[in-house]
C-alpha cells in the first residue's frame, strides 16, 4: 500500500515535470495546460480515479504556497495598493458570494439561499498562480500583476470566513448578522496575530541564534505550517497567519539572512512552488470522472448549463466590479486624484478578466460534508462539487488561453524601464564604493597597486554606467543595439571558461572540489547576466 502511494507520487512529479516542458514549448502557461493533460488522462480507461483530499489541499499544499506568493511580496507595493487589494480581496469576494446566492438560488430547482452563499464562498476567490504565470511572459503594468498578487493574499481568507458562517448556518438553521460580523472581524484579527507571533520568534530564531543555511532554509519550510495550523486550531484564519507572517519575514529578511541562506532557501523554495503548484493543477483535471459520477440523479446536460451560467456570472461580476472600484474612489476623493495616475480602461478591464479559479475553490467543495448532523445527505453536494468543477475550468481555460490575445488586442504596453532602474541601482553602488574607499582608505589606494586597480575598476563601472543611463534616456536606439551584444558577449566569455574548466577535469589537473567551486562561481556569474 505504502509503496502503491509512493509510485503514485512519483509518478505525479514526473508528470509534472515533462508537461510543464512541453507547456513552454507550446507556450501555454503551465498551470492552465497541466490542467487540460489532467482532464485528458482522466478520460484515458483504466486510469485509476484519484480523489483530492481537502484536508491535503488545506494542511499539505495551501500554507507552503500562500507563504512563497506574500515572501515575494514587496509590503510597500501591498501597502500602497490596499485600497485595490481590500476591493477586490473582500468587497469582490462578498459582492461575488451574494450574486451567487441568489443567481443560484432562483435558477437550481430546491437550492436554498444558504446553499447559495456556500456555493458563492466557494466559488469566489480567484488564483492568482494561473494570471501571474500567464503574465509574467506579457508586458502589462507592473500595478496590475501587484494588485492581482496582492489580493490572492487575501481573498482566499474572505471567501474561506465566507464558506465557514454558511457551513454554519447550514448545519445549524442559525444565522446572526450582527455576530456572524463580530466573529468574522475576531477571525481576520486574530488570524493576524497569531501569524506575527509566530514570524516573530522565527525573525528572533533568524537574527541571533548560530543558525546554519541549512537550518535558515529549514525554518523557513516550517513557519508556515506552524503559522497556519496554530491559527487554525484556534479557530481562527490561517491563510491571513501565513500571509501576515511571510510579509513580516519578507519584509526584514535582509537583516536575517545571510547570503548562503538567500541562495539556498531561492533554490529550494523554486523547486518546492513548482511542484507543488504542478501537482495541485493536474489534480484539478483528474478529479473530472468522480465529479461526473457521483451527480447521480441529476441531468448531466442541466448540472452543465448550470455551471455555464454561474461561471459567466463570476466573470461578468468581477468585470463590473472593477471598473467603479478603479473610478468612484478617485471621484469621491480629491487626494486619490492628485496621488495616484488616473488607470487606464484596457488596464482595468485586463484585471477584471484575470479572474481565474483554482484549486482553493476546489478544496472547499470537496470539504462539503456528505452528510447533515442528523444522518441525512447533504442537499445539493454534488451539484456544488460539479458546477465548482465547472467554475474553475471555464475561467481558468477561456480566461487563461484569452488573457494574452486580449493584451495584444488591447495593446496595452508598459512603460516602466527595468533596465534603466538597474543601472540606476549600479550607479549608485560603484559611487558608495569610490566614496568609501576614498574616505577609508586613501594612502592605500594611491600607495597599493591593488587597492589602486581595484577603486578605479570601480571608477570605470561609475562611467560605464552613467554612459548607459544616458543612452537609455536618450533612447536613440543606440542602447537597444550595445546591450544585447554586450550582454551576449559576457555569456559567451562563461561558456569559454567552462570549455576550459572541462579540459583540465579531463586532464586531472586539479582537485575535484576546487574546480566544483570554481563551477559555482561561473554560475552565479552566468544567472547575474541572464537576468
Amino acid at each position: 500500500m505504502l509503496k502503491d502511494s509512493l509510485l503514485l507520487i512519483v509518478s505525479l512529479l514526473f508528470m509534472v515535470s515533462m508537461l510543464a516542458m512541453l507547456s513552454h514549448k507550446l507556450r501555454i502557461s503551465y498551470p492552465i495546460f497541466l490542467v487540460i493533460a489532467g482532464l485528458g488522462i482522466s478520460l484515458v480507461p483504466g486510469i485509476p480515479q484519484i480523489q483530492l483530499d481537502p484536508d491535503i489541499v488545506f494542511i499539505i499544499f495551501l500554507p507552503p504556497l500562500l507563504y512563497s506568493a506574500a515572501w515575494t511580496t514587496s509590503w510597500h507595493d501591498f501597502w500602497k495598493l490596499r485600497r485595490p487589494i481590500g476591493l477586490l480581496g473582500f468587497g469582490l469576494v462578498l459582492c461575488t458570494a451574494f450574486a451567487v446566492a441568489y443567481f443560484s438560488h432562483f435558477l437550481i430547482p430546491d437550492f436554498a439561499v444558504p446553499l447559495g452563499f456556500l456555493l458563492g464562498g466557494i466559488i469566489s476567490p480567484p488564483d492568482a498562480v494561473a494570471a501571474t504565470s500567464v503574465l509574467q511572459n506579457l508586458k502589462v503594468p507592473k500595478r496590475v500583476v501587484d494588485i492581482l498578487e496582492g489580493e490572492s493574499l487575501v481573498n482566499d481568507a474572505s471567501s474561506l470566513i465566507v464558506f465557514r458562517f454558511a457551513m454554519a448556518a447550514i448545519l445549524t438553521g442559525k444565522f446572526v448578522l450582527w455576530r456572524a460580523g463580530l466573529d468574522f472581524l475576531l477571525v481576520v484579527v486574530m488570524g493576524i496575530l497569531i501569524g506575527l507571533a509566530v514570524a516573530h520568534i522565527a525573525y528572533a530564531i533568524h537574527r541571533w541564534l548560530p543558525t546554519t543555511s541549512s537550518i535558515d532554509t529549514a525554518i523557513t519550510l516550517i513557519c508556515p505550517y506552524l503559522m497556519y495550523i496554530a491559527a487554525e486550531h484556534f479557530h481562527f484564519s490561517g491563510v491571513l497567519a501565513v500571509v501576515s507572517g511571510g510579509l513580516f519575514l519578507s519584509y526584514r529578511s535582509h537583516d536575517i539572512f545571510s547570503y548562503d541562506s538567500r541562495l539556498q532557501a531561492q533554490s529550494v523554495w523554486n523547486v518546492l512552488v513548482f511542484l507543488l503548484n504542478g501537482v495541485v493543477f493536474i489534480l484539478i483535471g483528474l478529479q473530472l470522472p468522480g465529479i461526473v459520477h457521483g451527480l447521480g440523479e441529476y441531468s448531466l446536460r442541466a448540472a452543465i448549463g448550470y455551471g455555464l451560467l454561474i461561471s459567466l456570472l463570476t466573470v461578468v461580476v468581477r468585470i463590473l466590479w472593477v471598473y467603479p472600484g478603479a473610478y468612484i474612489p478617485r471621484m469621491l476623493s480629491k487626494r486619490i486624484r492628485q496621488n495616484e495616475p488616473r488607470p487606464p480602461g484596457r488596464t482595468v478591464f485586463v484585471t477584471g478578466w484575470a479572474g481565474m479559479r483554482g484549486v482553493v475553490s476546489l478544496a472547499s467543495a470537496l470539504a462539503v460534508p456528505i452528510a447533515l448532523p442528523g444522518g441525512a445527505a447533504f442537499p445539493h453536494r454534488n451539484m456544488i462539487l460539479f458546477i465548482t468543477f465547472c467554475v474553475i475550468l471555464f475561467t481558468l481555460v477561456l480566461q487563461g488561453l484569452t488573457l494574452p490575445l486580449i493584451i495584444r488586442w488591447l495593446k496595452i504596453e508598459t512603460m516602466e524601464n527595468k533596465e534603466e532602474e538597474k543601472l540606476g541601482i549600479r550607479l549608485r553602488m560603484a559611487n558608495a564604493i569610490v566614496d568609501y574607499m576614498n574616505t577609508h582608505y586613501t594612502e592605500e589606494s594611491g600607495t597599493i597597486e591593488a587597492f589602486n586597480r581595484l577603486k578605479n575598476r570601480y571608477e570605470r563601472m561609475a562611467a560605464i554606467t552613467s554612459s548607459r543611463l544616458k543612452m537609455e534616456g536618450e533612447n536613440d536606439g543606440t542602447a537597444d543595439k550595445f546591450l544585447p551584444r554586450y550582454r551576449r558577449l559576457l555569456i559567451e566569455l562563461v561558456d569559454v571558461q567552462r570549455q576550459e574548466l572541462a579540459r583540465m577535469r579531463r586532464d586531472n589537473e586539479y582537485s575535484e572540489e576546487v574546480l566544483r567551486n570554481k563551477e559555482t562561481e561561473l554560475d552565479l556569474e552566468e544567472a547575474r547576466y541572464r537576468r
